[in-house]
C-alpha cells in the first residue's frame, strides 16, 4: 500500500493529510496527540488529497456541511463501526458518547465508543468533534479542546461551556 501525504494551512492551524489509492487515511492537526508513524511520499497533487483539501476549505468557509471524499482509515472493525456512525451526526448537532453507543446498537459500550472516538484518524471530516459529554460539556479532543470549541462554533452547535 503506497501512502501519500501533503500539508495544508487551515484556519485552525497546519494539518497533514494522508491517503492511499483507496481513500483518505488521515487528517491531523500539527499539535494533535495522535500522529501517523510513517507518512509516505510527499504528493501535493494527489487527487484524493486535493479533493480533501478542497472540501475542508469549503467546510471552513461555511459552504460544505457533508464530506464525500473517500475514506480508507485503518482500524479495528469496532473502530470503523464507530467512525462510520460519527459521519451520521448532522452538521451543527452534537451527540453524547451514549448517543453514539446507541447508534451502533451497543448501548453498554460507552467507554469503548469513547476510546474509538479518540482514535479517529480523520479529524474534521469524520466529525468526532461533534461528540460531547452527557452533561453537554466539551470533553477531550486529540486536536485540542480549543479547536473542538471552534469547530462547534463554526457549525453553530449548542453545548455547555
Amino acid at each position: 500500500m503506497s501512502k501519500r501525504y501533503t500539508t495544508h494551512i487551515s484556519p485552525l492551524g497546519a494539518i497533514t493529510l494522508q491517503a492511499d489509492a483507496e481513500g483518505l487515511l488521515g487528517v491531523w492537526f500539527e499539535t494533535q496527540t495522535t500522529q501517523p508513524e510513517e507518512l509516505g511520499q510527499y504528493s501535493p497533487q494527489d487527487p484524493i488529497l486535493c479533493l480533501a483539501i478542497k472540501q475542508l476549505d469549503e467546510y471552513f468557509s461555511g459552504v460544505r456541511k457533508v464530506f464525500d471524499v473517500p475514506i480508507s482509515a485503518l482500524g479495528t472493525a469496532f473502530q470503523k463501526q464507530v467512525w462510520q456512525a460519527l459521519t451520521t451526526i448532522p452538521y451543527g448537532e452534537t451527540w453524547s458518547y451514549q448517543d453514539l453507543a446507541n447508534a451502533i446498537g451497543n448501548p453498554k459500550a460507552v467507554r469503548a465508543v469513547g476510546l474509538a472516538n479518540g482514535k479517529n484518524p480523520v479529524s474534521v471530516i469524520v466529525p468526532c468533534h461533534r461528540v460531547i459529554g452527557k452533561n453537554g460539556k466539551l470533553t477531550g479532543y486529540a486536536g485540542g479542546v480549543e479547536r473542538k470549541a471552534k469547530l462547534l462554533e463554526l457549525e453553530q452547535a449548542q453545548y455547555n461551556n
